[in-house]
């Protein structure tokens, strides 16, 4: 597992975002999940989201908590309630709709 995290500041109400993205080994699309998903972090949450990467191709156990069918598939934790997106998160607008997030200003 590995996590990428944005800068420890957070909205006046301490809100924290915490993001698993799933994935089976450095595939393209795999790769290219994980770099859209960072990109939409930094825009959209700067400062308040932690990501962690799930390979299960070296942890398959790990599927069976958060019920992965399909990869990759990235999983909203915090805040709750618990959210999925299955694919290569290159839609933003649906990413963004899916998980609830709204720009802070």
């Amino acid at each position: 597992m590995i996590a990428a995290e944005g800068k420890r500041v957070h909205n006046g109400d301490g809100e924290q975002w915490i993001l698993r993205l799933y994935v089976a080994g450095q595939t393209p699309k795999c790769l290219t999940a994980f770099a859209n998903l960072k990109k939409i972090c930094e825009e959209h949450l700067a400062g308040q989201y932690r990501i962690e990467i799930i390979d299960l191709l070296v942890h398959p156990e790990l599927a069976k908590g958060d019920q992965i069918l399909a990869l990759p598939t990235l999983v909203r934790k915090l805040p709750e309630p618990v959210k999925k997106i299955i694919g290569d998160l290159s839609n933003t607008e649906k990413v963004l709709v899916g998980l609830d997030i709204r720009p802070f200003k």
